[in-house]
Formats: C-alpha cells, structure tokens, sequence
C-alpha cells in the first residue's frame, strides 16, 4: 500500500511539472522585438531582434544599439554583404522548362499584367515574361508604401559595418529561393494575377496593418497576420516558409553563441509560436528573455 501511494505521489509531482512546463511554454511572449539569449554554457550572451523588410521607420533604439555594442557579429537570415549575391539570384530568378507567366493565364489576364508591370516596376510582361513571378512582388514593394522604403536588415548591416563587424547568413540565397520554389508556379501567378486586378489594394491594406503591428512589437500578431494573410503563397506555405526553416536554424544559432557574442536578426514572423525560433531555443535549454 505505502508503495502504491509513493508511485502516486511521484506520478502527482511528474504530472504537476509536466502542466506547468505545458503553461510556461504555451504563455503569450511579451511585445518586444528584441531578445536576450543565455544559458546553456554560454559565455557571453547573444541577442535575437525581429525585422521587417519594408518599413517607413524602424524600431531601432538604444536597446538595439546597446546589444549591438555587447555583440561582436551579425548574423542576418542571409550575407547580403556577399559580393556573388547578385549573380547567384539572376541564376535562379528564372522560371524552368520553357515555362512563361503568359503561358499560365489568359489573354486578358495577360494584357492586365503587362500595364500592372509597366505601372509600377516600368518593365513590360515580355520582359519580365520568364521571371518566377514571386520575384516580381519584391520589385513593387516600395509601391506598397507611402513613404521612402528602409529595409531593417540594411540598417543593421550599416551599423555593422561602423563598427567593422563581420556580416553572416543563417542561410544561402539558394536555400531561399529552394523554398519559394516549393510553392507552385500557379499559386505564385495567381497573386500576381490578384495584385494586378486591384492595382495592389489587398497588399497596400495588409501592409498598413502589418507596419501598425510591426511598431507595437507584437511579434504573435505578425505571425497571426502572417498565416492568416489574404496570400497564398504565405498563408498555405508557412510551414514552409517559416517552421523548416526556424529549425534548420537552431543548430547553427547554438553552434554561433557558444564562439562569440552575437546579434541575430530574422523577420518578426519567425521569432513567435511553437515552433518560432524564441521557442525552439528555450526547448533546447536556453534562456530566451525579452528586452523592453
């Protein structure tokens, strides 16, 4: 009997762990863009921080200068400072097998997107007529704004670089265009189809509400946003685009803070959920701590 009630007292304590571990992990993460990163033997502590690519301002501040200042490095979700950048993405920008965005819609659809191109990037569809047509949406980006476009991972790169700090990728270009290719030529020319019909109003609406959430440092709203987006290509492709690629990065954000002290930063949408990268490194036994 005494050994009975033993086991269910060691079962109780087991099973009361196991619910606050479940709580604790399942808690909402506090609106912040940056993120201390200890523990785990660690010498020095690293920083993650949450971007966005097109902004009207960013949110750098003196908390973000001050973990620069305690960091060594910066590593980006990829090396924009790598000089074959360029000739890599012009090598893979191009669709396979003869395959043309006029061949994937109709003669008017054709018409529409040609004037929608002309309009907002000044190329016609003859001439963009191979790209993968989700490289044509970074193209009218800034179109989406209504202010100059600053990219928050070139502002940290520019940081970097005054405090002559080198400059690394969590990834290649290849790995990004490897998932984006994941996703169909078909869902692909559908938003572009989507965006030339409205003349980008669906995208200029997701985007101002992107920035208002963006500068409140809600980062479970961004990721919210990010799957429940009016965009294929984000909201049926987020284990893709988002989960593969936040645990493909754990292994070598554990292998980087155990060298030196270093400045992560990601886009916002990855830092948030069960399986964004705060959380994925807290399983692992790091200390992931906001910083307000």
């Amino acid at each position: 009997m005494i050994k009975i009630i033993v086991n269910l007292v060691k079962f109780s304590v087991l099973f009361a762990i196991m619910v606050v571990s479940y709580i604790a992990n399942a808690q909402k993460l506090e609106n912040t863009l940056l993120w201390k990163i200890s523990g785990n033997g660690i010498e020095k502590p690293s920083y993650l921080y949450g971007t966005m690519h097109a902004v009207c301002e960013t949110n750098i501040d003196e908390a973000v200068l001050s973990a620069f200042d305690k960091t060594s490095q910066l590593y980006l979700e990829i090396d924009m400072d790598d000089p074959s950048l360029q000739a890599t993405m012009m090598s893979k920008i191009m669709m396979k097998d003869g395959v043309t965005i006029s061949s994937l819609v109709t003669e008017e659809e054709s018409k529409q997107i040609d004037q929608f191109l002309k309009d907002n990037i000044g190329f016609s569809l003859k001439m963009m007529d191979n790209f993968k047509p989700f490289t044509l949406s970074s193209m009218y980006l800034p179109k989406l704004l209504d202010c100059p476009m600053i990219a928050v991972d070139a502002e940290l790169m520019k940081i970097s670089k005054e405090q002559n700090e080198e400059v690394y990728g969590l990834e290649t270009i290849e790995d990004q265009f490897n998932v984006f290719d994941k996703i169909p030529y078909k869902v692909q020319v559908e938003e572009l189809v989507k965006a030339s019909k409205n003349n980008l109003a669906s995208d200029k609406e997701e985007m101002v509400k992107m920035l208002a959430i963006y500068k409140s440092e809600n980062i479970e709203e961004m990721l919210t946003l990010s799957k429940d987006s009016n965009n294929k290509m984000f909201s049926e492709y987020t284990d893709d685009l988002l989960n593969k690629r936040n645990k493909n990065w754990i292994p070598i954000i554990e292998k980087v803070v155990k060298l030196k002290p270093t400045f992560f930063a990601v886009g916002a949408a990855h830092l948030a959920g069960e399986e964004g990268v705060i959380k994925l490194l807290r399983k692992k036994g790091y200390k992931v701590e906001a910083v307000k």
